[in-house]
């Protein structure tokens, strides 16, 4: 195993510990599932924005930074996702989307994640978001 990838799996470990106290935290100061679900996909807009600017950029160098920018950014708002659903079955979809980041690649999970965030985004703390579409009714 080379330094720089076990010096990647030291920074993805640590990411992973920081996302999982930052998660527990959020949840302990009883934050709504809507607030968790807005708050996860901040993380998720901020990794689709990293992953159109690597898209965009000519740099190899650049755009595989910006692309593992953007997975840690997924990466992030998946145990806050999973709060969310925990509290209100509504976020149930965008955990389990979440849940497939290290599984499938991020553009695959991009309509569904745009799609369960604008919903996110649009609902108003304390009030039920609005109802989704599901696939299978």
């Amino acid at each position: 195993m080379t330094s720089g990838t076990r010096s990647r799996l030291a920074r993805l470990a640590a990411a992973a510990v920081t996302v999982m106290i930052s998660g527990g935290a959020l949840a302990a100061c009883g934050a709504s599932a809507g607030g968790l679900a807005k708050a996860s996909c901040s993380h998720v807009n901020a990794s689709l924005a990293l992953l159109s600017k690597a898209n965009h950029t000519s740099d190899p160098t650049t755009a595989a930074s910006l692309r593992e920018k953007a997975y840690i950014q997924l990466l992030d708002a998946i145990p806050i996702a999973a709060q969310a659903a925990y509290h209100d079955i509504q976020w149930e979809a965008l955990s389990a989307t979440l849940s497939e980041a290290n599984r499938v690649p991020e553009a695959e999970l991009i309509p569904s994640l745009q799609s369960q965030c604008a919903t996110a985004d649009s609902s108003v703390f304390n009030q039920p978001p609005p109802p989704s579409s599901s696939a299978g009714g």
